[in-house]
């Protein structure tokens, strides 16, 4: 088997004369024999001005070279595109597929034996998973970390789960502009993802539970010193993977590995974006994530990690409480302990070595849940034939039954227009619908599911009400939101069919979300449907590509041929 620079030989007829030229180029940046003759480490680097949930990347790479080169491996360090959420137009999630393939094809296109993707800000790391298990090559991921926590009026602040809720109290007339401007400059005060249990932190707790990075990855702030000897312990586990060839992506992930990657979901409260992506990341192997059994384990597994939005901590607060290893040792015979890990340890080797806190009370056990039920539940109904998602640990418990009047809105900009007039038809029971907000409909599914409390209610004292959508919203939200409706109304799901003053009832308990509205008015209804209109912009590149090819929530929004025909 071929290694280090011998690997992918560029097509010039004679591959002898390729490596001689690949070599003769590469010495061009003063590498000797020795370390050209060494097994290859590929780093990604997913730095960018754009992006400082990334401002930790340059040292990561260098800690992870460190590592490398102590192992004896040589590390090559290579830019894939850089994603940061706030910074995306028109939403993070409809690049997501890109850096997917602009990393799969990069590890693909150049010499390595193994690589190490560096990731965080929301969509980086299931992209880079997904290209990972596409390009089977052994992988070792290193999450950027969270940032720390902010601080206002003796009040500890996290994002982004407080830039919502401040945002809430600022629309009500609650804060003014001075104040909502203090809190703008300390909500954020380090480079890292969002402190709390939003979909970065999700992504990365899960990745760790499913043996793709080290044990405490997913929890070491950003700033620390300890994120940075994580790195060159990485780099280590990276360059003896590359003189082993394994394990790989495809010996790690097995349905079992899926399954703790549920658990995990559930327990930690997480992002519903979690779902779509550990979806996507599956159906990328031979295995499949069924929505009926993701909720069956939601029945079985509580909240265990007391972090915002479910709860009341920090990411900070989780790692110090003993981070995810901690997690697993509490979850204890509802996770498999006997799937491997990159390291070589299995997961019951990985609890064996966890802390134990006295006093911590970020980390719950099973007998002491924050909830008694995991942090997501599944729902159908005639409003969601293939399903739809609520984050029900961070919903108002009072709003898990409850039946309302359809304030619809027809797209991300109508809301944004009528949203907050003073003569908008609306009352704190009703249920605020959104549509076109989907895959296809937006484009790029973006979060716009958590639709603010109208002005006029914000200022009343309203703080919840029933919103759904076939949009997203980020795991960082608080609400009592339905999310993913699918098929979405853009390709003629029922969403597209309610009409204001519809009578929409949701029962979580049940596990249902109804339109009630007799069958021969809706197929009365569904003759003259009302699709949204392809936008010019799509009919060319890269939006040609998405809008062709991409698939419903319930499938990962991937593109359809970048899916794995499996078991």
């Amino acid at each position: 088997m071929t290694s280090g620079l011998r690997k992918g030989l560029t097509s010039y007829g004679d591959a002898g004369f390729s490596l001689f030229l690949r070599k003769a180029f590469i010495k061009a940046m003063g590498y000797s024999d020795d370390a050209l003759e060494r097994p290859i480490v590929g780093i990604t680097n997913t730095y960018s001005d754009y992006n400082p949930c990334h401002g930790n990347v340059p040292q990561i790479i260098e800690a992870a070279k460190r590592g490398v080169m102590l192992s004896g491996a040589m590390p090559f360090v290579f830019p894939t595109i850089s994603i940061a959420e706030s910074f995306a137009h028109p939403t993070s999630m409809y690049l997501r597929n890109l850096m997917a393939m602009d990393t799969e094809e990069m590890i693909r296109a150049q010499p390595m034996d193994a690589v190490i993707v560096i990731g965080g800000c929301d969509k980086t790391l299931p992209a880079q998973v997904m290209a990972a298990i596409s390009a089977d090559l052994p992988t070792v991921v290193i999450p950027v970390g969270p940032m720390v926590v902010g601080h206002h009026k003796g009040e500890v602040l996290g994002a982004c789960t407080d830039c919502r809720r401040l945002w809430a109290k600022y629309r009500a007339g609650d804060m003014d502009d001075a104040e909502i401007e203090a809190v703008n400059g300390r909500l954020a005060p380090s480079v890292g993802t969002c402190m709390v249990m939003g979909t970065a932190s999700t992504m990365a707790c899960m990745i760790e539970a499913m043996g793709l990075s080290l044990p405490m990855s997913a929890t070491i702030p950003a700033p620390h010193a300890e994120r940075f000897r994580l790195a060159e312990a990485s780099g280590k586990v990276a360059a003896e993977m590359a003189k082993t060839k394994g394990p790989k992506p495809s010996e790690l992930l097995t349905p079992a590995s899926f399954r703790n990657a549920q658990v995990v979901l559930q327990a930690i409260g997480g992002s519903t974006n979690g779902l779509i992506h550990l979806t996507a990341m599956a159906h990328r192997s031979p295995h499949r994530l069924d929505l009926e059994v993701f909720d069956r384990i939601g029945r079985e597994v509580p909240v265990l990690v007391d972090l915002k939005p479910s709860g009341e901590h920090y990411m900070e607060h989780f790692h110090h409480a003993g981070g995810v290893p901690k997690l697993l040792a509490q979850l204890g015979d509802l996770v498999d302990l006997d799937a491997r890990t990159i390291s070589g340890q299995t997961l019951r080797d990985v609890v064996a070595n966890a802390e134990d806190v006295p006093g911590q009370d970020a980390i719950r056990s099973r007998d002491n849940p924050i909830k008694k039920e995991g942090g997501l539940a599944i729902l159908h109904g005639n409003l969601a034939p293939r399903g739809a998602v609520i984050k029900q640990s961070a919903a108002s418990p009072k709003l898990l039954q409850h039946t309302g009047r359809a304030v619809v809105f027809e797209s991300v900009e109508d809301m944004t227009l009528r949203v907050d007039d003073p003569d908008l038809d609306v009352t704190a029971d009703d249920v605020l619908v959104l549509r076109n907000a989907g895959p296809k409909g937006a484009p790029g599914m973006p979060e716009a599911g958590y639709l603010p409390i109208p002005k006029k209610l914000a200022r009343g004292g309203t703080k919840d009400m029933v919103r759904i959508s076939d949009a997203r919203m980020s795991g960082t939200a608080f609400g009592t939101i339905v999310l993913h409706i699918t098929p979405e109304s853009a390709v003629g799901g029922p969403l597209a069919l309610v009409e204001n003053g519809d009578m929409i009832r949701l029962d979580v308990e049940k596990r249902s979300i109804e339109l009630l509205v007799d069958a021969a008015e809706l197929e009365r209804r569904r003759a003259a449907p009302k699709l949204a209109a392809v936008p010019e912009e799509t009919r060319r590149g890269y939006a040609w590509l998405f809008n062709e090819t991409i698939m419903q929530a319930d499938e990962g929004c991937d593109f359809d041929f970048m899916q794995r025909t499996g078991k």
